[in-house]
């Protein structure tokens, strides 16, 4: 079997790491905390983040990202968003040249506003085949061998379905997508929504709050997969909604948590610390994107749909919104195509207004953003 390297040994990289080693396919685990990675290796599992998983025999850690490398065929970059770069530039420096690079990073780089798959495709050689991985999975449950499902999005139709039965057994399904930038928009629109699901519910909202912020987010998130060239489709499966209501809805995502610890009052470096791993919603919604200019600050109502009706009235008289997203109006052609950086900015700045607006307009606290 071809070997596999997965960068990163956090939770996630350690569950999929853990989930192809499973199927038998030598696996190399990377990761830069020393003291973490020996523990590994004496202990056989990862105490820190997946307490009581034992490792499969065909999985191996290290800290040296060249002996990751060595032999491996395929390539998964498990870091958080703001790493990715860094870590492409690691396997650049390291002289490798892999067959296949995929990630299961989720995230906008907040720098500069783009998308993992732009990023790749900036800084690995041309033609090697890329892969993101995504969809509505905790690592814990992914660890201890519950069904869970993924999909696996590739401009490479082969490639991800290679990966897929890689990666795929009894109590795992990838299935598989050419919709790199639809999986890869969800998967980083999400984690800002889950903030404001977590602080609606602990503000003591209710459900129909909560369905609200869930459900206008998925629209929020379909507009802006489509102005980026995305299928609609797509947010209808496991990376969209899926996604979107498993974050939104259960006490094991982070993001959630995070919303909770502000809706009680801490600081936002205190609801950090307590969660104890990165918090994607927190930088997405940090995030600056570039060019934003008048045109786009214009835009800006688009975010405010909850916060009006949570103030106890809707839109403006002749300003009826509607649940459907815009249809054929992608980065091709017409006014959308001279628009063509104002998507990125003004609905994903709408998504995390809808956050903030939250926080703010239901008394969370003068000069505290979520």
């Amino acid at each position: 079997m071809n070997h596999i390297a997965v960068l990163g040994s956090g939770s996630w990289g350690t569950a999929l790491a853990i989930q192809f080693a499973r199927t038998g396919r030598p696996t190399t685990m990377w990761g830069i905390e020393r003291d973490e990675i020996r523990s590994m290796a004496r202990e056989r599992r990862n105490d820190a983040y997946l307490p009581g998983v034992p490792f499969p025999e065909p999985l191996a850690v290290t800290t040296r990202l060249d002996e990751a490398l060595d032999e491996a065929e395929d390539v998964l970059i498990v870091v958080p968003s703001h790493a990715f770069r860094e870590t492409l530039q690691r396997i650049r420096d390291a002289g490798a040249t892999p067959g296949h690079v995929s990630w299961a990073t989720k995230g906008f780089e907040t720098a500069s506003g783009l998308l993992p798959h732009q990023l790749a495709a900036r800084m690995l050689d041309p033609g090697v085949p890329t892969a993101v991985i995504s969809g509505p999975t905790f690592a814990a449950e992914v660890a201890a061998g519950l069904p869970s499902a993924v999909t696996i999005a590739s401009a490479d139709r082969s490639h991800a379905q290679r990966l897929a039965g890689a990666i795929s057994t009894k109590t795992f399904r990838a299935y598989t997508s050419a919709d790199i930038v639809g999986v890869e928009v969800g998967g980083a629109t999400k984690n800002v929504l889950a903030i404001g699901a977590g602080i609606s519910d602990g503000l003591g909202f209710g459900a129909n709050t909560r369905i609200a912020m869930v459900t206008r987010g998925l629209m929020e998130m379909t507009r802006l997969g489509l102005a980026l060239g995305a299928q609609q489709e797509t947010f209808m499966g496991l990376s969209g909604i899926g996604d979107l209501v498993l974050t939104c809805t259960d006490d094991q995502s982070r993001n959630r948590r995070f919303g909770l610890g502000i809706a009680e009052g801490a600081s936002v470096d205190d609801a950090r610390k307590a969660i104890g791993q990165v918090v994607e919603g927190y930088y997405a919604g940090e995030g600056r994107a570039p060019g934003r200019g008048p045109a786009q600050r214009g835009n800006a109502h688009r975010g405010a749909d909850l916060s009006d009706h949570l103030r106890g009235h809707g839109p403006a008289p002749g300003r009826h919104r509607t649940d459907e997203p815009p249809v054929g109006r992608g980065v091709s052609g017409g006014r959308a195509a001279a628009r063509s950086k104002s998507p990125v900015v003004c609905h994903r700045r709408s998504v995390i207004a809808l956050t903030r607006r939250l926080a703010r307009d239901c008394g969370l606290g003068r000069g505290r953003s979520p």
